[in-house]
């Protein structure tokens, strides 16, 4: 019935040629639809331009996520999403005129006939929300003419939002409450087991409040859709015949009656809701269950349903406020950052999902042990990766500083357990997410080339970046949030790690840093910044706990580094810094990112003279679509090229930073959701696609 090939076709002629809708702030490369969580993540792709109804909704990993809409007015019909196979029907397709995305809401205007449609599709972000999976479409309808048209809306999903392969079982209810709501199943569910990155456990719910005019259908999908494309409406009637999700297609179906009407609207819900939703390793080898938050607050998956459509108005009027304070100190800084940071804020959220445990004996719950747990979404896989929560903090810092603290509590809480062999930071929680259960031997990053376990332990792993990382964060988000019991409860293994670094981060060994991908190097320059900058948060965080000794201590050690580094990392091509230090010819450089936290925390480490020779030196380096991340490639990463411009001490070429990255966002080049690798001269996507790291791309806000 459907072909990835023949999606791919589609999609292909339809980027050549220029959309005739207005698209604001510009057109990205793919639009986010429903983005909630790891596994309630869709997406419109868009290249040069798609319209809603010219392209099936995908997954965040390219996979069809099959979402269907239709409108009759006054009984003839059109589509407004999806490109749905009707047999023996026919329906007009709606026009669109514009499209606009802010930080919580995608909003598509089509005009069918006498009515125009603002199709709305919102993300909460609200504290409570934000753990509860669910995502909204509102599909409004406004008379162009003046006059009162009969209106009647549709829309359907499929299995496939619920498994990564189509010939898995499915199983499937609806009930009609206070909501009209289908629930849909896996047969033979796998607890905590992805199959191409969908999760295989969990029912799908889509959803609308209950009432006049609504009625429903479950069935084969060219059934369902040819039934209201001759009716109008729904028949109430249940299809029994479970089978697999590609098996003659069964879809989910709901419509609204919205009457005779100038203007109206209904709002439907969809998600994927799952318990537990993750497991944690405890000392002992014992695996602790973990739901998501709202389980606290709601006793069903019904009853959140419920909750969740119910509060529609006040959850719009929450993100609307939000939106405006975005668009308001965005604004400040560039007129092309606004769209950088809407576009980044429900990526970036998505990939994390806020936890609890349960009290001794599964006896209610305990909402003081709160777990924030984070997808390494398209690179690895990984739980709680710190060379991606580090980039992603900003968000966290501007929105949320608090639940910074909950991602960095599972990793130290399991070091501090003593599970972890290692004497530097871990890597990540878990090899494949949900699953946050260590790594007790100590091999915790995948390496390019096998080597032995000494070597790997040695000489590859990015532990001088992640002990680095954890240290920052340790004092940013205590100094941000007031709250200094995580920083003392773990201060032991703060410590450790500032040893650590003391040891190794003026001469870094051969290791992987932050940008992995670039393969290892030694002596690394920027890494270097790092942890000199972590030594010195490790003195703040003394500080904070009033040990002035130790201070002083750490204090005195990070300033005489930055002295030796000075004379070590200077190039032998000119003033700049050189990529890595002591080797003969240092004629290499790059984007010293790892400054930023010593602009934004006000360490005040580094000296003025170095910011303004790397700022020299940047214009000399700009490419079309922004500044390459060392002089070894053209490639960059668009959070480290924020980072960048939050440090450089010229505001045109500041905002030059920030054009390229919005230049690139909207080059339309690229399909993907927001791709953060990416090719200064030629403007392609790199790798890496719909990574939660583009929460940097906030960095700018908290300066």
């Amino acid at each position: 019935m459907r072909s990835t090939l023949l999606c791919t076709a589609i999609y292909a002629l339809h980027a050549l040629a220029a959309p005739s809708w207005t698209s604001t702030p510009f057109s990205p490369p793919s639009i986010p639809l429903a983005v909630r969580s790891p596994y309630v993540n869709t997406w419109l792709k868009q290249g040069a331009g798609t319209a809603l109804n010219d392209a099936w909704p995908v997954f965040w990993a390219g996979q069809t996520a099959a979402w269907v809409g239709f409108v009759s007015v006054d009984g003839k019909p059109y589509s407004y999403m999806g490109t749905p196979s009707v047999d023996g029907s026919s329906y007009t397709k709606a026009t669109q005129k514009s499209m606009n995305f802010t930080a919580t809401q995608s909003t598509f205007v089509l005009s069918a006939g006498p009515v125009d449609l603002t199709v709305t599709f919102l993300s909460p972000t609200d504290y409570v929300k934000l753990s509860i999976p669910l995502s909204y479409m509102t599909v409004a309808v406004t008379s162009t003419d003046g006059n009162a048209h009969s209106v009647q809306v549709y829309s359907d999903v499929t299995g496939e939002w619920l498994s990564g392969s189509d010939g898995w079982d499915i199983e499937w209810s609806t009930t009609t409450t206070d909501i009209t709501s289908h629930k849909v199943s896996l047969k033979y569910p796998a607890l905590y087991e992805e199959i191409d990155d969908h999760i295989q456990y969990g029912s799908l719910y889509y959803s609308t409040l209950s009432g006049k005019g609504v009625t429903f259908q479950t069935g084969q999908d060219i059934l369902a859709r040819g039934h209201f494309l001759n009716n109008s409406v729904l028949p109430n009637t249940r299809d029994t015949n479970f089978r697999a999700i590609g098996d003659v297609w069964p879809v989910f179906a709901l419509a609204k009656d919205l009457g005779s009407v100038k203007s109206g609207s209904v709002t439907f819900s969809v998600g994927h809701i799952r318990d537990p939703s993750a497991v944690y390793i405890l000392p002992g080898n014992v695996r602790q269950e973990r739901s998501l938050y709202f389980w606290s607050k709601f006793s069903t998956a019904e009853y959140v349903v419920s909750f969740f459509l119910n509060d529609y108005a006040d959850a719009l009027k929450t993100a609307n406020a939000l939106d405006a304070r975005i668009a308001a100190d965005a604004a400040k800084i560039s007129p092309d950052y606004f769209g950088i940071v809407a576009l980044s804020i429900r990526q970036s959220l998505a990939a994390n999902e806020l936890t609890i445990s349960k009290n001794k004996l599964g006896l209610g719950w305990n909402t003081s042990d709160i777990m924030l747990f984070m997808k390494e979404i398209s690179s690895d896989g990984n739980m709680n990766t710190v060379d991606v929560i580090f980039p992603a903090s900003p968000i966290f810092h501007y929105l949320y500083p608090e639940l910074g603290m909950a991602l960095l509590e599972p990793l130290y809480r399991y070091q501090a357990s003593g599970l972890y062999p290692n004497k530097w930071s871990i890597h990540d929680m878990g090899a494949h997410f949900p699953k946050a259960i260590g790594h007790a031997e100590g091999l915790d990053e995948a390496m390019p080339v096998v080597r032995t376990r000494l070597f790997l332990l040695t000489f590859a792993n990015p532990k001088l970046a992640e002990s680095g990382n954890m240290l920052i964060m340790a004092y940013s988000f205590a100094k941000q949030t007031g709250d200094f019991s995580q920083i003392k409860r773990y201060r032991t293994l703060l410590d450790q790690w500032t040893q650590f670094l003391i040891e190794d981060s003026l001469i870094p060994t051969n290791q992987l840093s932050t940008d992995d991908f670039a393969g290892t190097l030694t002596n690394q320059t920027n890494l270097a910044i790092k942890g000199i900058v972590g030594i010195r948060c490790m003195a703040e965080i003394a500080k904070l706990l009033g040990d002035t000794k130790t201070y002083n201590n750490y204090s005195s050690i990070a300033a005489d580094y930055v002295t030796k580094w000075q004379v070590l990392a200077n190039s032998t091509t000119g003033p700049h810094t050189t990529l890595n230090c002591y080797t003969a010819t240092r004629t290499l450089g790059g984007q010293t990112y790892n400054l930023f936290f010593d602009v934004q925390l006000g360490l005040n480490l580094f000296p003025e003279s170095l910011y303004e020779q790397q700022t020299a030196w940047y214009k000399t380096h700009l490419n079309e679509y922004g500044l390459p991340l060392d002089t070894r490639h053209t490639y960059t990463k668009s959070d480290w090229t924020i980072w960048t411009a939050g440090i450089v001490r010229d505001q045109d070429l500041r905002d030059q930073l920030v054009s390229a990255v919005a230049k690139y966002a909207g080059d339309g080049l690229n399909s993907d959701p927001f791709s953060d690798w990416y090719d200064t001269v030629s403007g392609q996507v790199s790798g890496f696609r719909a990574r939660p790291v583009v929460g940097g791309h906030l960095a700018l806000l908290l300066l």
